[in-house]
């Protein structure tokens, strides 16, 4: 007794080409998940150099309590 494929060839390519174009936006998502990591990794870097800068901008600064200079 021989089983025949329920599911006929012109289905069977639907699927396939509907399951490469899955795979190839996967394959698009992850290359945007690494380049957005990339990004947020040297954003973070530079706010940690404008994070410095503003705390030794800091220092020199007035306190609350003090008038300006030209006071």
């Amino acid at each position: 007794m021989c089983y025949r494929n329920p599911m006929s060839e012109s289905k069977i390519n639907q699927i396939e080409e509907v399951l490469a174009h899955q795979e190839q936006q996967i394959n698009d998502l992850s290359e945007m998940l690494i380049a957005q990591n990339d990004e947020i990794n040297l954003l973070k870097k530079d706010i940690l150099k404008l994070q410095g800068k503003v705390d030794d901008m800091g220092e020199d600064a007035p306190t609350a309590d003090q008038k300006p200079p030209h006071y």
